[in-house]
């Protein structure tokens, strides 16, 4: 298993790495960027997408048709859209999502950012997202980008994870905390 992932995880790495090249020589970063996003809130919305992305079934023929139809109709054209075609026509398809996370990934690196993601039990509003954004800035020494998502299950506070550190305030860790001691002390 942990060979396949990481099989899948460096032919995501080297298509990454070759489109956000071909982006820079193009001067279209930021197109690719959109269109990347654009094509991966379509593949979450929609399941049909999902499975023929995924789904060894269909031949690269049939992944590159269906692609270049959902693509026409989503109107995605250019850089991003030729490159989604070219992983359909190599088999490659399955491999997008981890290709838009690579090229995420490396598209923070050269422009020296670093990714956070932040879980709150209510959502944040913007005030509060760029005073976080300030403090993890200055905790950082880098340019933080915030990607953030609604948990009720913490019922309050924040777990956030920036790299390999995680800070963890949620009510709901606090609580399990003073359980574990309180079974420990009767």
């Amino acid at each position: 298993m942990t060979d396949n992932v990481s099989l899948i995880s460096g032919v995501a790495r080297r298509y990454a790495t070759a489109l956000l090249d071909l982006a820079e020589e193009q001067g279209s970063v930021a197109e690719v960027e959109t269109a990347l996003n654009a094509f991966e809130k379509l593949l979450q919305d929609s399941a049909d997408l999902r499975r023929l992305v995924t789904s060894p079934v269909f031949s690269a023929d049939e992944q590159l048709k269906a692609l270049s139809a959902v693509l026409d109709k989503a109107g995605q054209t250019g850089l991003a859209a030729s490159f989604l075609k070219l992983a359909a026509k190599n088999r490659r398809l399955f491999a997008v999502p981890g290709m838009i996370q690579a090229f995420r990934a490396d598209l923070a690196r050269r422009r020296g950012e670093v990714s956070a993601e932040v879980a709150s039990a209510a959502p944040l509003s913007d005030t509060q997202l760029s005073t976080l954004a300030e403090a993890l800035d200055a905790a950082t020494g880098k340019k933080v980008v915030i990607s953030s998502k609604v948990d009720p299950s913490l019922i309050g506070g924040l777990v956030v994870k920036v790299g390999s550190r995680m800070i963890d305030t949620s009510l709901k860790t606090k609580l399990n905390s003073l359980k574990f001691a309180m079974k420990e002390v009767g």
